[in-house]
């Protein structure tokens, strides 16, 4: 294992009727600018529970932060915040607001343009306290210091680094209401967050070795309970809870980790405007398949414990088992090839010409450049 330093301060609040303890959480004497997406929260009883909360506390309210927060719209809350002199930011929603409103924090702090605090990183100092609601499950960002940002103007999305949230509520009834695709997007969503920090090499850590096989076990497990009854408690509760523990940095103490299936990823979304867990269906078969050979072993440790699959053949053990992942994200309904999508070659060639042109090399041996990022996208064409 790895030298590390592991430190979350995020303090998790979790079951029915959480949302009430805004009142208390938050100081009274705080201005708060609350941010929203489009509109869902008026319509499961979330906005109505967050305003009851917060009937004593003075704020201000953002809408439309869209999925995949864009720059041109965090521009526009981070403006209010200026305007309105508030002293901390409250996110109600999924991972796009979340992650949105990770840097309408920073932003309200910084005196540049906020495109610069995600393209330059050495210019983030601090942000106001941040707190969440959480009302999908899929990305982690409720527990975590990341976020992913994209630009309308110029196609491009790009990871944005902050201070961890102060709180986060995790009332699973919130998700009671979700459509099935973004409940289908955010299983996949963690599910690939976690293969992120698991699929690398053996040997690495017996711990985060099993701690990341019960996630995706669970996973498994409660997606066609999750599919089959959103009221559910339990398994809306379970899901909730493994996206958040996929993501918090637990299950990468020590180990190395990949994540060039979600930089891969991220351009189908800005290029294309695929739900950011629906390109990780896609991607994450053909970065098998091409990087079979460094991650061999590891693949079929996976398929031994998460699949209980096993064949002497290690070239057929490795097919068998990405063919049962990939039929895994078609039992959740979501699509496993580009061309399923409306995805063509015209699309491989600009992200190769992306990558060419960062001279990007990632993976967790540095070994996925433009090239093999043509033969990845390739192989799930």
């Amino acid at each position: 294992m790895n030298n590390f330093i592991f430190q979350n301060p995020a303090k998790i609040i979790f079951g029915k009727g959480s949302i009430s303890v805004l009142s208390t959480e938050i100081p009274i004497d705080k201005k708060i600018l609350v941010t929203f997406g489009g509109g869902s929260v008026k319509k499961n009883g979330v906005y109505d529970q967050v305003k009851e909360a917060l009937k004593d506390h003075q704020y201000v309210e953002f809408w439309g932060i869209e999925p995949n927060p864009t720059v041109e719209t965090l521009r526009e809350a981070i403006k209010l915040a200026k305007n309105e002199r508030c002293e901390m930011v409250l996110a109600v929603g999924g991972g796009s607001v979340i992650d949105g409103s990770k840097l309408i924090a920073a932003g309200a702090l910084f005196e540049g343009d906020a495109w610069d605090l995600v393209r330059k990183p050495s210019l983030y100092k601090s942000s106001l306290p941040l707190a969440t609601v959480l009302t999908l499950p899929a990305t982690g960002s409720e527990m975590n210091q990341g976020a992913v940002i994209s630009n309308k103007s110029t196609k491009e999305k790009f990871s944005f680094v902050s201070n961890f949230p102060l709180f986060s509520i995790l009332d699973p009834e919130a998700t009671f209401t979700l459509p099935p695709f973004q409940i289908a997007c955010g299983l996949a969503d963690t599910f690939v967050h976690v293969i992120e920090q698991y699929l690398t090499t053996t040997n690495q850590s017996l711990l985060m070795d099993r701690w990341a096989e019960g996630i995706l076990q669970t996973i498994i497990e409660i997606a066609p309970k999750v599919q089959k009854n959103q009221y559910d408690y339990e398994a809306m509760a379970t899901f909730m809870l493994s996206a958040t523990m996929g993501l918090n940095g637990f299950i990468g103490m020590g180990v190395t980790q990949d994540w060039a299936t979600h930089m891969i990823g991220h351009e189908l979304t800005a290029l294309n405007g695929l739900t950011h867990g629906h390109s990780l269906t896609i991607v994450l078969p053909g970065t098998m398949w091409v990087l079979r050979k460094e991650k061999g072993d590891k693949i079929i440790q996976y398929g031994k414990r998460v699949w209980g699959i096993e064949h002497p053949d290690k070239e057929v053990a490795v097919k068998l088992i990405i063919d049962k992942t990939e039929n895994f994200f078609r039992s959740l309904g979501l699509k496993t090839r580009l061309s399923e999508n409306g995805i063509g070659k015209a699309t491989i060639d600009e992200i190769v010409r992306r990558f060419t042109e960062r001279d990007l090399h990632i993976g967790e041996n540095r070994s996925v450049d433009a090239m093999v990022t043509r033969q990845i996208l390739e192989k799930v064409l």
